[in-house]
């Protein structure tokens, strides 16, 4: 919940708003059953009485009840009463004088109700002592009879004296309308403004965490890319980041409007004057139980579920980008049978859960429908003995839905909330996960820009490994002159190109750029000063010339076309009916595979960096192409230092230093002819791809040149 909660933070001053506009529908929402139940108890049981203060009431029958008031009391009712003819009105407007007045008139009426004609009878030290009297039989029969019994009297003293009780009845109905009314529609305005205030800051948490999540899987090494699988990040950004996003709208929507509606409900139970509020704790007792024992028992089943969606988006990659493999082995029905699996494990999760959160909303019916007929069966007995009245009855049971639908919507997060906070632990996962590669405190910048490239006594090896994947390796490469690296499958080569751009760090040794340590170095400067071209080529969706550009935007168009020429890329550019224009799938599935290598190299090509480096970036090309993009290379970027990663012999044989790599370290180092003679790994190589003839060859031509 603390992730969650998190992401909502620089939100606060929108949810402080939403709050605030919540306790006001709250309100609006709790003010409108007492309304109601006014309706019932004083609009049509009583034709519109609402106290228990006659309006106006005869002057003898006036001084009948004075007669059981104190002087004190005697004096302040004279003074709300004027005379008119017969009758004495009531001329009191403020609210508390009404409420006064009704504490005054509650016991003389009660008395009067009782005595009936016996009252003329009484002495005034008689009418004292059943004064005293009658405050026992307040407390005996309670407020609610003594109220009914006060606002029976004055109804029937009000057609006594010809007061027009249905113009009264439909005065109050139309007051009391008007402002139901009027609480209804604020509450459609605030609903709206909650609902808009919550979908902007859900959205905006959508759009905010998702772009920490990529800007932070962008800042990751490679060794953090191994840890989480590219499928699973895909998942915390899409996926999980949803989950988030759809759970703070609620939260913000219902979880928070639940407290404030059950608090709102438990107050305004308080005030009907009922005795019912166990019935309520009974609910409450029962409706905890049953989501706690059902969460308890699903919520193992969240954390397992998105992992399973982590392994079905895995094995959806897998099959649809190796798909022309699978065809080519047939391999068709063991893929299936493979995705099956996986979707099958989630199916069978995401059922397990969804049956037992299923029985959530059937408990949680049947608890308010017992509830409502316990309420109505209590109630029945408290009204038959004059202790409830019919109006309040209604009220109670509207409180008493109100509170269990609070927990009812806390419920409804039950089933949402565990799977959205394992969501969100995920993706802080992510955010907290600091790259293993760094800049330094203070960065050092090489005060000239040559291309020195030196290995120091490099070895390394990936974390959580055992072996080393390179040991001790020693060489320097220089501007104008191209170094290879040449070895068997698994030797480390690539593995050697990814330290320079620090995709990885060296675990010992040092690697220096112009005299400077490039682990002291500004990250972003020492990819400026690097043109890569990965082992496996990848182009961008766009076109031809955004692709070239995509490491120099800036580049005219003249350099783009000398770029496309030195990577032997004009005429197939040429070719199509757009030139450069052309647009390039995702991944660049339009065009060939060494098409795809030599646009790749054009991007590098196009950046004029100080040292290129080609990670076998040549192997899709015929040899003629090849050929010419390396002689190319040789006269156009003469002054940079090349880095030429490569399987075939021919590519490297002229090279001026060839590093000969075997488990992982250096077999040799020197130029093809004296790796012929001197290096039994390089000799071996070479003797599986050229024929003994071009050997021979090659060995008179370095012989005849020494």
């Amino acid at each position: 919940m603390k992730s969650i909660l998190k992401f909502v933070q620089p939100y606060w001053k929108t949810v402080c708003l939403v709050v605030v506009l919540l306790v006001v529908q709250a309100y609006c929402d709790l003010t409108l059953p007492a309304y109601t139940s006014d309706i019932v108890d004083i609009g049509i049981q009583y034709q519109g009485i609402e106290h228990g203060t006659p309006s106006v009431i005869r002057y003898n029958e006036l001084k009948e009840l004075e007669r059981f008031m104190t002087e004190e009391e005697i004096s302040y009712v004279e003074s709300l009463y004027i005379e008119d003819g017969e009758v004495c009105r009531f001329t009191g407007e403020k609210e508390s004088e009404w409420e006064k007045a009704d504490t005054i008139f509650s016991l003389p009426i009660l008395l009067r109700s009782s005595l009936g004609d016996q009252i003329s009878s009484l002495s005034e030290e008689g009418a004292m002592a059943m004064r005293e009297q009658g405050k026992a039989q307040i407390q005996e029969l309670g407020e609610s009879m003594v109220n009914q019994i006060a606002l029976s009297w004055v109804k029937t003293e009000a057609e006594i004296c010809g007061v027009d009780l249905e113009a009264v009845q439909s005065s109050y109905m139309w007051r009391t309308g008007a402002k139901m009314m009027g609480l209804a529609l604020v509450m459609l305005a605030v609903s709206v403004s909650i609902s808009f205030c919550a979908s902007k800051v859900a959205a905006s948490i959508g759009k905010n965490v998702r772009g920490q999540v990529f800007r932070k899987v962008v800042s990751f090494s490679n060794a953090e890319m191994d840890q989480f699988s590219t499928a699973s990040l895909i998942t915390r950004s899409t996926n999980d980041v949803q989950q988030v996003q759809m759970v703070v709208m609620i939260l913000l929507r219902m979880v928070l409007y639940a407290p404030i509606i059950g608090i709102g409900g438990v107050f305004r139970v308080m005030q009907t004057n009922t005795s019912m509020t166990w019935v309520i704790a009974l609910a409450v007792v029962v409706v905890v139980g049953i989501v706690l024992f059902l969460t308890s028992i699903a919520m193992p089943n969240f954390k397992k579920m998105q992992t399973l969606v982590d392994r079905l988006n895995l094995v959806t990659r897998e099959i649809l980008t190796g798909l022309p493999v699978i065809r080519a082995f047939s391999r068709e029905r063991y893929e299936e049978e493979r995705f099956d699996g996986a979707n099958r494990d989630l199916t069978k999760t995401m059922l397990f859960t969804n049956r037992v959160m299923t029985f959530m909303m059937p408990a949680m019916m049947f608890v308010m429908n017992g509830v409502t007929v316990l309420i109505v069966w209590v109630g029945a007995h408290h009204i038959d003995l004059g202790k409830l009245q019919v109006g309040d009855l209604m009220a109670f049971i509207t409180y008493t839905m109100q509170i269990i639908m609070s927990f009812l919507m806390l419920t409804m997060m039950s089933i949402m909330l565990p799977r959205a906070i394992v969501a969100a632990n995920r993706i802080q996962e992510v955010l907290s996960t600091t790259s293993s590669i760094q800049d330094a405190e203070e960065t050092v910048l090489p005060e000239q820009n040559q291309g020195i490239l030196e290995f120091r006594d490099v070895s390394f090896h990936y974390p959580n490994a055992e072996e080393a994947v390179l040991e001790h390796i020693s060489f320097t490469a220089k501007p104008g002159e191209t170094t290879a690296i040449i070895g068997s499958t698994g030797s480390g080569k690539s593995t050697l190109v990814n330290l320079i751009p620090r995709l990885y760090d060296v675990t010992e040794g040092a690697i220096l750029l112009d005299g400077v340590d490039i682990r002291q170095m500004d990250r972003k400067e020492l990819r400026e000063r690097l043109g890569y071209v990965p082992q496996k080529a990848i182009l961008f969706s766009g076109s031809i010339a955004s692709n070239i550009r995509y490491g120099c935007p800036e580049a005219e168009d003249a350099v783009m076309e000398q770029a496309a020429s030195i990577a032997q890329a004009t005429e197939f550019i040429d070719a199509k009916p757009e030139g450069y224009k052309t647009f390039i799938s995702q991944g660049g599935n339009n065009v060939s595979g060494g098409q795809k290598q030599r646009l790749s190299i054009a991007r590098a090509v196009a950046k004029a960096p100080k040292v290129y480096l080609f990670d076998d970036s040549f192997s899709a090309l015929d040899y003629k192409t090849d050929t010419a993009l390396r002689t190319a290379l040789k006269e156009k970027v003469s002054d940079s230092t090349l880095l030429i990663v490569a399987q075939r012999i021919s590519t490297i044989l002229h090279a001026e230093q060839i590093i000969v790599l075997d488990e992982g370290k250096v077999a040799g180092i020197g130029t093809h002819e004296e790796l012929i003679q001197s290096c039994e790994t390089y000799r071996q190589i070479a003797k599986s791809q050229l024929s003994e003839a071009e050997l021979e060859g090659i060995k008179k031509g370095g012989a005849s040149h020494e």
